[in-house]
């Protein structure tokens, strides 16, 4: 079965659009002021409108204020929350939308007692960046090393058109997630670069169905 995917820090309509007639699964809009692809919310309920059914917009926080993510839901109607920064469990659940907790693996503690903090997320995404940095770095970290997860989990970080392969044979996860490893610049993405790495993922996916 193919991986979900996510291509994240979409900031125009035109990627949005060409994201989800490649197959994505869901689109990443990111809120958090530190990141190069960092929206507005009229860029982003611009971006969510173009969006055909069964494509989920997903808004990334970054211990943020919470009066911030309740703007952003009732404006943006998000189907998925993703928080990337120390919020806990309780803190996550408080806005009553389904959620991803991301969680740092460059020079991190072991993953499955960090899981065991969530129980209430809905999935969770293991990124390259490390305690404190914003997703989105490019960097990868050592798949080989992770243990088995119950729940659904998107691989992200260093991910591009001349990996995804290996790191779904390695990994196995349950979808990946994506962004400057299909970008131009930060925030605009490439369209041979998001062909090309769902390219290798039908390849990677029809290869081990043979098997």
């Amino acid at each position: 079965m193919r991986p979900r995917v996510k291509i994240c820090g979409i900031t125009r309509t035109e990627d949005a659009r060409h994201a989800a007639a490649l197959g994505a699964d869901a689109i990443g809009l990111i809120f958090t002021p530190r990141s190069p692809r960092c929206l507005t919310l009229a860029q982003a309920v611009a971006i969510r409108a173009v969006l055909p059914p069964l494509v989920s917009a997903v808004a990334l926080f970054m211990d943020a204020d919470a009066g911030q993510v309740r703007e952003v839901c009732a404006s943006l109607q998000p189907d998925l929350l993703q928080f990337h920064g120390g919020e806990d469990d309780a803190w996550c659940r408080q806005f009553g939308r389904p959620w991803l907790k991301a969680l740092p693996m460059r020079d991190a503690a072991p993953v499955a007692p960090r899981l065991a903090r969530y129980p209430h997320a809905a999935g969770f995404v293991l990124d390259g960046h490390a305690q404190g940095q914003p997703g989105g770095q490019g960097e990868a970290f050592d798949w080989s090393a992770l243990p088995a997860i119950d729940r659904p989990w998107l691989l992200a970080g260093g991910l591009g058109a001349d990996n995804v392969a290996q790191a779904l044979r390695t990994a196995r996860p349950w979808g990946v997630d994506v962004s400057s490893g299909v970008e131009r610049s930060p925030g605009v993405k490439d369209a041979r670069k998001l062909e090309a790495f769902f390219r290798e993922i039908h390849r990677e996916t029809a290869a081990q169905d043979r098997h």
